[in-house]
């Protein structure tokens, strides 16, 4: 078997597990907030980075934590905060802080059992392999948490796509919030 097939096989794996529903309910979530925060590490921040940046295609009001234009939080946002592990001290101490503000929080993890969980008022969980390899995680060819983040990265676009219904924004709309810079 070639390794991309792998890998496609090992997403499919994974996205199979995570509940659809969930993702409207996100959108849904998303439609009803204000503001939008998102925040993650490595890898995972930037699947973060690249939902941000769908939704402000979208005409969403987004924002990355840790960015220098990144306003105050409150209690009519939402932190959407990503972890593979559940464990990323900061992402965590991100989304305490959301807390402490009155301000939802959905996480995106592999481990319901997780810290960041215990912060979330929604989680999505999304069952890959993570740099721990666990022996409760799926199996992944691919070295740490690869396929957490391609999974990651499919869910976003699926609550993107979600959202742009529900808003009934179509590609000619989202295109005029593309940069015109580049």
């Amino acid at each position: 078997m070639s390794k991309l097939t792998a890998i496609q096989q090992e997403i499919q794996t994974v996205l199979s597990q995570v509940d659809e529903n969930l993702l409207i309910d996100a959108a849904n979530l998303v439609r009803g907030k204000k503001r939008i925060f998102v925040v993650g590490e490595g890898r995972s921040g930037l699947m973060a980075k690249s939902f941000a940046m769908r939704l402000m295609h979208l005409g969403a009001t987004v924002y990355v934590v840790g960015e220098t234009i990144t306003p105050s939080i409150s209690n009519e946002d939402l932190l959407i905060a990503i972890s593979g592990s559940g464990k990323t001290k900061s992402v965590i101490w991100t989304a305490e802080t959301a807390n402490k503000q009155g301000c939802g929080v959905l996480a995106l993890t592999t481990d319901l059992s997780s810290p960041l969980v215990e912060e979330a008022t929604d989680t999505i969980c999304i069952p890959a392999s993570t740099k721990y390899r666990k022996a409760t995680e799926t199996k992944s060819i691919q070295p740490l948490g690869s396929l957490f983040d391609q999974c990651a990265h499919i869910v976003f676009d699926t609550i993107c796509l979600n959202f742009a219904e529900l808003n009934e924004i179509g590609f000619e709309q989202a295109f005029k919030q593309h940069s015109n810079m580049e």
